[in-house]
């Protein structure tokens, strides 16, 4: 007879068995063909399990799978959902539908969390680590239901329970674009500024954003990850715009003073028409030239022709070297009377 201990023992890993069935079943609405798929959908690569070939045995490569398998079902909806909508707004309700914000959030409120076998903890904030397990175990029910499976999970358990779809497609819910596009409209100037960094009691990282337009303070959000704190900073700053009146005049006031000062001249113009300065010599017109008076004209002197002896003599005399006499005296007499008293002189 085997020991009531070996008995407990033995029926431990199918009480376990037992309990994955069931709480599998109320997730997906079925039970499972192949449990092993969704096992491993559940295992997080933290968990470090092998199998025999050594190998890591973890969810990744069923969430690779899943991701895919999701794209395609959930496309299908939406298409059929939305007649006559165009492209973009499919995609975009698809991309919302489909973000790991999302598959995080049904992973918590469906049980799928519990589930994970990991080594860290699979609540943390920062992590998408049950976002990963939702599109593992869509992989996993492809494998074991296939492709039909897959729809009927997504219409029935989670479209029909757990989101509504017209709600999800007309909410806007990239605050930061809508803020970005409001801003490139308005021709305004957007900063998201960093205020802190901490970690909260668990350790995750905490971050702190505050928008400013045109340097007036805006919104602040606080999240797990910078593109939460900045979406929550922006849907605080486009609620502030469309209620408070003063916020947006002091915004578009900060705005027309920024514009003013960049449309004011750095420095005066100068004026083309300006005079030189001293250090340039200004030519006369051709007018004033003729206006102003000319100077006497210097007469100008006769070549003289090579002087003699007796009338170089005669140049350097003066009227008291001549005796005057009453009777007038010829050229031809007075140059005589010079040659003879050089003569005299030259003795």
């Amino acid at each position: 007879m085997l020991n009531s201990n070996i008995i407990d023992r033995i029926k431990l890993p199918f009480r376990k068995e037992k309990e994955l069935f069931s709480a599998l079943y109320n997730i997906l609405g079925f039970y499972p063909h192949h449990i092993a798929y969704y096992k491993q959908a559940l295992m997080h690569k933290s968990a470090g399990k092998r199998n025999e070939k050594g190998k890591p045995l973890n969810n990744e490569r069923l969430e690779f799978l899943g991701d895919a398998v999701l794209d395609s079902v959930v496309g299908d909806i939406v298409f059929r959902h939305f007649e006559g909508k165009r492209e973009g707004f499919l995609t975009n309700t698809r991309s919302k539908l489909v973000q790991r914000e999302t598959l995080g959030k049904l992973a918590k409120e469906m049980g799928i969390l519990e589930l994970i076998k990991s080594n860290g903890p699979a609540t943390s904030h920062n992590s998408y680590m049950g976002g990963n397990a939702f599109e593992a175990l869509v992989g996993a029910i492809y494998l074991d239901r296939g492709y039909d499976a897959c729809m009927r999970f997504m219409q029935k358990r989670i479209l029909a329970q757990l989101i509504n779809i017209d709600k999800v497609a007309y909410k806007e819910v990239n605050f930061k674009s809508k803020l970005l596009e409001w801003s490139q409209k308005n021709r305004v100037r957007i900063e998201f500024r960093q205020l802190s960094q901490t970690k909260d009691d668990k350790k995750s990282p905490v971050f702190s954003y505050q928008v400013y337009i045109e340097g007036v303070a805006g919104g602040s959000g606080k999240g797990y990850s910078k593109k939460e704190s900045q979406q929550l900073a922006a849907k605080e700053t486009l609620q502030r715009l469309r209620r408070e009146p003063k916020f947006i005049d002091s915004v578009f006031a900060a705005k027309a003073d920024r514009t003013k000062m960049e449309e004011e001249p750095v420095q005066t113009v100068p004026d083309p028409e300006e005079k030189p300065d001293d250090f340039i010599i200004v030519r006369s017109s051709e007018k004033e030239l003729a206006a102003a008076p000319k100077p006497a004209a210097t007469p100008k002197k006769k070549r003289e022709e090579p002087k003699s002896e007796a009338e170089a003599v005669l140049s350097e005399l003066t009227l008291d070297d001549i005796t005057a006499t009453p009777q007038e005296k010829s050229r031809e007499d007075i140059i005589a009377e010079a040659e003879a008293a050089a003569f005299e002189a030259a003795k």
